[in-house]
């Protein structure tokens, strides 16, 4: 089953320095992170603040191309998690034909927000993560494992607030 999701926020990890992007079930408001990378979060946080470039960015021209053949994007879809590893399909709609393409989700969401597509999440996605998460607690008893599972466990609904990029 899918299930509707929109961006609740992006935020940082701050064991890993590494960017964060915080899916919210519409029907029920479950969280899903998805760490992605610095690049592709600035990408996010632009489109989601309707920051304009001089030249255009990776996502804003494969956009700019995909408009010159009449191709758009219909809806995205995080499909699977193996091995901490998200992986997406993006669905798209032109006049000859409808095809999709994997891709990772952060490029999926760039792109969503670009054509103002809705982005689903898949319930085995939503299930697989709590079970990772509850692995991962289990597995890692590093310090610095300690240290993960104490910071996940205290975060609040208002650490997961749009950062400027």
């Amino acid at each position: 089953m899918l299930h509707k999701v929109s961006i609740a926020g992006l935020t940082i990890d701050k064991a890993s320095n590494t960017p964060i992007i915080i899916l919210k079930t519409e029907e029920d408001d479950r969280a899903i992170p998805i760490w992605i990378g610095l690049l592709e979060a600035t990408s996010i946080a632009s489109a989601l603040q309707n920051v304009k470039f001089d030249r255009p960015m990776t996502h804003d021209l494969f956009k700019n191309f995909t408009d010159t053949i009449n191709t758009s994007v219909s809806k995205v879809e995080v499909c699977d998690l193996k091995d901490n590893t998200f992986y997406a399909k993006i669905y798209f709609t032109s006049e000859e034909k409808s095809f999709s393409m994997d891709a990772r989700p952060s490029d999926a969401i760039a792109l969503a927000l670009r054509y103002e597509a809705p982005i689903f999440v898949d319930e085995k996605v939503i299930e697989k993560s709590k079970i990772v998460d509850d692995i991962a607690e289990i597995h890692d008893k590093s310090e610095e494992g300690k240290k993960l599972a104490e910071y996940l466990a205290n975060l609040s609904p208002e650490d997961f607030g749009k950062y400027k990029v």
